[in-house]
Formats: structure tokens, C-alpha cells, sequence
């Protein structure tokens, strides 16, 4: 592969890693359609190789949030546990059912999702309004569940699904919501990277200078997120689901 490539691949891989460390994902949203548009890859090709800079992402953002000490570990392995199972069966069922109108209805999910986030961002909380009770840690494995789910629907949504859900439900600050989020695609794109490698899916000659570039800039933007005041992180997570509804749309079409 030619130098010029493979700087290309590096490039955008820093760029990836910084926003998805940035805004607790993995860079895939972003990564399949650069790997389709302006790489050439076919479909499947682009979300297999956007794996292999996806899955060290996760875990290098996941292992970040974690270490700065406020990640709930009771809520990190019921998401998980629960993502995983349920993820593999999410893929075999998008592979029997029309998916065009299921990416349709998840976008306009989606959307609502990011008018709800916008609001908390944009709106004060009262001063004197009465603090919440946040939900028993058990309701995670319901969430995990249900973010598996849409993840093996639809390739993307787990994460962006989960966040705002566990900021609510239990009273977590955006950055440590974004750090669950991680915790529940974890172990799916462990799943994904070895299905689609045992396809023959995965180009690795442009998976790994995208991943090294990752690998490089997750930390900083990390870092940011626990920088940034916690309106603006929660409306760049708003837009990012604008972003993610609206390539679900276009995917449909």
C-alpha cells in the first residue's frame, strides 16, 4: 500500500480516536462511510475494517473512563453481560427481517433521544427542584439488553442509546454515562471483528493504520471530556445521534 494511503488511513484514525474518546463511542459511525466514500470498500468490507480500529478504541476509551475512578462496576458488567447475548441475536435477526423501515423507525428514535438530550443541556435544573432517586443498579441489565439489541440491528445505537438512558435512570454525569456506553459495545465488537474477519470481511493493511491512529488520540479526548462543561458535552452527544439518525436514514434509502 502506498505511503500517501496509508498517512490518509493514520489521519483519519487520530481524528476517529479523538472523537470517540471524546464522545464515549468508537469511531465506526464515522469510520464506515469514510471507508465506503472515499476508500472504495463495499459495505460489508468498510464495517469489518472499521472493526479493527473500533474494538482497540473501546477498550482504550473504556480502560480511560475507568481509571479516572467514578465508573460504577455493578452497572459496567450488568451492560455487558447482558449486551452480549443479546447482540449476536440482534445480527441473526437483522439478517430474516426487512431492515430499511427498522432503520427508519430506530432513526426517529433516535431523534427523539437527541431532542430529550438537548433539552437537559439547554435547560437549567432549577435550584430548588427535588433531587431524583436514581433507579436500583439491576435495571442496567435491561438496558444492556436492549442497547445489545439495537446494536445487532442495526451495526450502531447501543452506545448512543445507552448514555442518555443512564444519565437519567441513574443519575450519572454525561462523561461517566459516556464511559457505560463503552462498557456495553465492549464485548460485541469482539464478536463483530471475529465474524466478520472469519468472512474474509476485514482489509488489514487499512484496519491497522486507522486503529494505530486511534489508539493515539482516544486518551486526549478522554481527557477533554472530563474538560468540557457538562452542557457541551451533552449537546456534541446530541448532535452526534443527529449524525447517527440521519446515516441510519441514508442507509435505508
Amino acid at each position: 500500500m502506498e505511503l500517501l494511503r496509508i498517512a490518509e488511513l493514520f489521519g483519519a484514525g487520530l481524528l476517529l480516536g479523538a472523537l470517540g474518546g471524546l464522545l464515549g463511542i468508537g469511531g465506526g459511525l464515522f469510520a464506515i462511510p469514510l471507508l465506503a466514500l472515499w476508500f472504495g470498500l463495499d459495505q460489508q468490507h468498510a464495517q469489518g475494517t472499521s472493526l479493527v480500529m473500533v474494538v482497540p478504541n473501546v477498550l482504550v476509551g473504556l480502560w480511560n473512563y475507568a481509571r479516572r475512578g467514578n465508573l460504577d462496576r455493578r452497572l459496567s458488567f450488568a451492560l455487558a453481560g447482558a449486551a452480549l447475548p443479546v447482540t449476536y441475536l440482534g445480527a441473526r435477526l437483522a439478517v430474516h427481517v426487512p431492515s430499511a423501515p427498522l432503520r427508519v423507525a430506530f432513526a426517529i428514535f433516535l431523534l427523539a433521544i437527541a431532542a430529550l438530550s438537548s433539552y437537559r443541556g439547554l435547560v437549567p435544573r432549577r435550584a430548588d427542584a427535588p433531587a431524583r432517586a436514581p433507579f436500583p443498579w439491576p435495571f442496567a441489565f435491561g438496558v444492556g439488553g436492549l442497547g445489545g439489541a439495537l446494536s445487532g440491528l442495526f451495526g450502531v445505537g447501543g452506545a448512543v442509546f445507552a448514555v442518555p438512558l443512564m444519565s437519567y435512570l441513574f443519575g450519572l454525569s454525561q462523561a461517566a454515562a459516556q464511559g457505560m456506553g463503552l462498557a456495553l459495545v465492549a464485548p460485541g465488537t469482539l464478536v463483530g471483528i471475529a465474524t466478520y474477519a472469519a468472512a474474509g470481511d476485514v482489509d488489514w493493511t487499512m484496519g491497522i493504520p486507522l486503529a494505530v491512529g486511534g489508539v493515539l488520540s482516544v486518551p486526549s479526548g478522554v481527557k477533554l471530556a472530563y474538560k468540557l462543561p457538562e452542557r457541551t458535552l451533552r449537546l456534541a452527544f446530541s448532535a452526534l445521534i443527529v449524525v447517527a439518525a440521519v446515516a441510519l436514514i441514508v442507509r435505508a434509502g
